[in-house]
């Protein structure tokens, strides 16, 4: 009997790197070998991986196709070891953690969420008319700069919030904490993916919004060109559920914002590198993950500690609505879930990141008043998921 195992056990392993052989070449494997990539490919890589059918065992489907050439060798970790069994509760927009003893690639059946709780799925329209949420593109992306320079003085709360392809791959390896596991996770995909979508929101201490010259308070929505849905890796159910939104991914190809030019004008427009400014998120890792890549037109640290001594230099002042909640006995859930128990009311449409941005802030403002007699300072700087305090090391 045992024999017979070992023996089914040897095919297991070799029908995998069978599969690994034939889809990457053998000098890429040393590449590719620590992670698992896994949900959306691009057309072409799907009838590349179709090819593979014919050859590859029924009880193990193909693997999935990527079009990125190299992954990440910082994340480089041993694919004997396995994620340790304390990590149980992963945060929401981390996958599920199932520990292997040798790399597989596979498809995945679960879901997550791109920014937002995949709880409430329906669309929130418009109710209240003194609102209006920019969209910002190329052609008018100078101009909205001008008037952000101009309010960012008088308006020095910004919620944040950004929409991207979802998460596409994970590191295998030893992690001594659930942290540790996440950062690696979050290096790894925002190291490899593009921003779709960001928003912006400014407020004033009592939460008044900039009305620039109308009668309406603003909110901004910056689209990006940069992802090609034909090309690029995505997770298939976080783009199906931005489709769903409203997001038209050839409007953002031909007409969206250049991340450079983008960066550029961030850099200069006094809302980064400024002690007076106070950012607003909700379970912000990734937020700030793509910012900070789209500043410093590099790839993630490779540390904890070396990404939290970024986000001090560049946003001196956040603040987690999810750490946030750590101290709230009665608040739970996502995003959408804290605005219903809080009475906040949604303006404009779920899963934009205009919205999204105007729900933090409000939601932030009411948390505030109702839970920390409008004083939350001591608890600056701390992101959900993430072990590291102000560029120190929690553990």
């Amino acid at each position: 009997m045992w024999t017979r195992l070992r023996q089914l056990h040897r095919q297991r392993v070799a029908l995998h790197y069978f599969a690994l052989i034939r889809f990457f070449p053998i000098s890429h494997l040393p590449i590719y070998f620590p992670l698992i990539l896994f949900h959306g490919r691009s057309p072409a890589g799907a009838a590349q991986a179709a090819s593979l059918n014919a050859t590859t065992s029924p009880a193990f489907p193909p693997p999935i196709s990527i079009t990125q050439k190299e992954s990440p060798r910082s994340l480089l970790l041993s694919p004997s070891s396995l994620i340790p069994e304390n990590l149980k509760s992963p945060p929401p927009c981390s996958p599920k953690i199932r520990p292997f003893s040798f790399p597989v690639l596979y498809r995945s059946s679960f879901r997550f969420p791109v920014s937002i709780d995949v709880g409430a799925m329906s669309s929130i329209l418009p109710k209240n008319e003194t609102v209006q949420i920019r969209e910002v593109w190329s052609d008018n992306l100078e101009q909205e700069f001008v008037l952000i320079r101009e309010i960012v003085d008088d308006f020095p709360f910004v919620a944040m919030d950004t929409e991207f392809p979802g998460i596409v791959c994970r590191p295998l390896g030893n992690f001594r904490t659930s942290s540790d596991f996440n950062y690696a996770t979050l290096k790894a995909n925002v190291d490899m993916l593009k921003l779709i979508q960001l928003g912006l929101t400014f407020s004033d201490e009592n939460g008044s919004l900039p009305t620039c010259g109308t009668d309406r308070g603003c909110v901004w929505q910056f689209n990006f060109r940069e992802f090609d849905i034909q090309r690029d890796v995505f997770a298939s159910d976080s783009i199906e559920l931005l489709r769903q939104s409203g997001i038209d991914f050839k409007k953002n190809n031909e007409k969206g914002i250049d991340t450079q030019r983008f960066g550029e004008l961030l850099m200069s427009s006094g809302i980064v590198l400024n002690d007076s400014v106070h950012w607003v998120t909700f379970h912000s890792g990734y937020d700030f993950g793509y910012l900070l890549k789209l500043l410093t037109c590099q790839n993630l640290p490779d540390t904890q500690a070396g990404f939290f001594n970024l986000i001090k230099i560049y946003f001196p002042t956040v603040y987690d609505i999810k750490h946030l909640m750590k101290f709230c006995n009665s608040l739970h859930g996502g995003l959408n879930k804290l605005a219903e128990l809080l009475d906040v009311e949604r303006v404009g449409i779920c899963h934009q990141a205009g919205s999204d941005s105007l729900l933090t802030s409000c939601a932030f403002r009411k948390l505030k008043e109702s839970f920390f007699n409008g004083s939350t300072e001591k608890y600056a700087g701390v992101l959900y998921g993430l072990g590291v305090e102000n560029g120190q090391t929690a553990h």
